[in-house]
């Protein structure tokens, strides 16, 4: 195997991954090479695809088997309780405990750019799916022990969503263009702190300024937030973070106790 590619990992236990992993084989040229779960495509020299029998959330085993690989990049479902349709993407990790895959108090490596730029790139074409959010997500679920980077591009929010063969052609022409136009840095790099789940501010500033953003921990996860999962945030970036950047009205009853966490990192510190 060559060095230095993009390992996109699919489940056949996820609607959204199947309907993104037949549009690679039917329309990308990917075909199994050596096995039945890794492909491979003569139009793309630096990404390869790996289809697994299990869960996304549990898939801590895969720097064993692509150890030249770049970064994971799952291709997923995403759920929620509101259903409207949406492509998201975020980075993972568990600051406290949960039942969705990965270890307790850990979080997965971050990448910015990768992140930034899908995002933009989903912009672009945001016209041929009309009805669809596009948005990131606070770090959430497994898995968080793998020594690469990791992304999770996601189709939500329901079955009708998941089996949109459009929204598959959205999102994984999205990536692939990305990742042909060769993978740089952000300018700037930052974590994000405060706000919902849905990080709308720090969304926008990835749209429309030189940031990229490592771990973001919305308000729900701030009473988890002590110097040994702040470190985590900073140090789990493939890109090298240099700003905090805070959701001042989201920040609830811990702003005091988390001001003074980050106050004490010596970061650049910008509100919003």
């Amino acid at each position: 195997m060559q060095q230095h590619y993009y390992l996109m990992v699919a489940s056949n236990k996820d609607m959204a991954s199947i309907t993104m992993a037949n549009y690679l084989v039917n329309n990308r040229g990917f075909s199994p090479q050596m096995s039945d779960d890794f492909f491979c495509s003569q139009n793309y020299q630096n990404v390869k695809l790996h289809i697994s029998s299990k869960s996304l959330l549990h898939l801590e085993d895969l720097d064993e088997r692509y150890p030249d690989s770049a970064a994971f990049i799952f291709l997923s479902k995403h759920k929620s309780q509101a259903e409207i349709p949406t492509l998201t993407c975020h980075c993972t990790g568990n600051y406290a405990d949960n039942n969705y895959g990965g270890n307790a108090r850990e979080l997965g490596i971050a990448y910015p750019y990768l992140q930034k730029m899908y995002l933009k790139e989903l912009l672009k074409n945001k016209s041929m799916i009309p009805g669809y959010e596009v948005i990131i997500e606070s770090s959430h679920h497994g898995p968080t022990s793998l020594r690469k980077p990791v992304l999770f591009i996601e189709i939500g929010s329901t079955d009708k969503q998941w089996s949109d063969r459009k929204s598959a052609f959205v999102a994984c022409e999205s990536l692939l263009r990305v990742i042909e136009n060769v993978l740089g840095s952000c300018a700037k790099v930052a974590i994000g702190v405060g706000g919902t789940h849905y990080p709308t501010k720090f969304n926008k500033l990835l749209l429309e300024s030189e940031f990229g953003l490592a771990a973001i921990a919305s308000k729900h996860d701030l009473e988890s937030i002590d110097r040994y999962m702040l470190d985590q945030m900073i140090t789990k970036s493939i890109e090298k973070v240099t700003h905090i950047i805070v959701d001042w009205k989201g920040l609830g009853r811990e702003k005091d106790r988390i001001m003074k966490l980050i106050e004490s990192t010596g970061l650049h510190i910008i509100r919003v």
